[in-house]
């Protein structure tokens, strides 16, 4: 009996050993994303909730494993994992717009200061011994579940861009093979709290997979601008591109934008004879339709319309 027990506790250090690596990775896979933030000096519109909420899950198991015993190999890939989080956080907030910017900045402060620390103060004052281990235990839990359930929101990005290009085949890969590896570890050494959230991360991690072998060669979708045509009056017709010389062809002003655009003929300003001007105190022009018009034009804006084409 005592063997079978260093046997299966040689397999939980080995499987623990090979749980640090893997995660390790994990943490490591999101490095070509923020390389391009950092080399564009844009985060591009992707969202900082998954980091603020890794962050917030790598300190809830840190806190758990200094209460279990025997837990080391817990707290040391999610010190690392706090660590790696936290230089992602700082990178998004100098590159992000300014709303972004603010809403992670609050996001910080509320759940990976505020609510953890009440959490850590809560159970510290409030229970002892074996149950603060289980309460905090059972947090952890539903926190898991909520990392494994934060890329949903990429998978929706995915399904509707069909570009996988912030769902990269290494995290989901990795994720996999953690949560296999964790499994093990939580079951060798009967710890219900470890082993229970990787069977849904498991199957979260295929589910990428999956997508990510459906959208690979996919066409992201584009956005193409449209300029209708413009529509004027019969008695006024706008200037497109500069001035025709006086008795010159009429000049032509085109839009390129994939929509045809019908060509705008310039008029020459004609002067009224001093007769027509001491008759009133506005200037008029006269158009090639013998036409009076204000000598002020008009300003006819194009409307845009926006066509996403898969």
């Amino acid at each position: 009996m005592a063997f079978l027990n260093m046997e299966q506790h040689t397999w939980a250090f080995t499987f623990g050993i090979l749980g640090n690596i893997i995660s390790l990775m994990v943490f490591l896979s999101p490095l070509p994303t923020f390389y391009r933030v950092y080399r564009k000096k844009s985060t591009e519109g992707f969202q900082s909730t998954p980091y603020l909420v890794t962050l917030f899950s790598c300190l809830l198991w840190m806190y758990y494993a200094f209460l279990k015993s025997g837990s080391e190999l817990l707290l040391t890939i999610n010190a690392v994992g706090c660590v790696i989080e936290s230089l992602y956080i700082a990178m998004y907030l100098v590159y992000a717009p300014k709303s972004a910017r603010l809403l992670t900045a609050k996001l910080f402060i509320g759940l990976d200061v505020g609510l953890f620390g009440l959490i850590a103060l809560v159970t510290m004052l409030a229970s002892h011994g074996p149950l603060r281990v289980q309460v905090v235990g059972w947090i952890c839990v539903a926190v898991a579940l909520g990392v494994f359930a934060a890329p949903l929101s990429i998978i929706r990005l995915v399904i509707r861009t069909k570009s996988v290009e912030f769902m990269p085949f290494s995290l989901s890969f990795f994720l996999v093979l953690s949560a296999v590896i964790w499994f093990a570890y939580g079951a060798l050494k009967k710890d219900i709290f470890v082993a229970m959230p990787n069977v849904l991360g498991f199957l979260f991690g295929v589910a990428q997979m999956a997508l990510y072998m459906a959208y690979r060669n996919k066409k992201p979708a584009t956005v193409v601008l449209v300029h209708e045509e413009m529509k004027l009056p019969e008695h006024v017709k706008e200037v497109a591109g500069g001035a025709k010389p006086q008795g010159g062809a009429p000049a032509e002003g085109r839009i390129s934008c994939g929509a045809e655009v019908h060509p705008i003929d310039v008029l020459p300003a004609v002067a009224v004879d001093e007769q027509a001007a001491g008759a009133g105190d506005e200037d008029v022009i006269r158009d090639d339709q013998n036409m009076l018009r204000p000598e002020q034009p008009t300003v006819i804006k194009p409307d845009v319309a926006i066509v996403v084409q898969a």
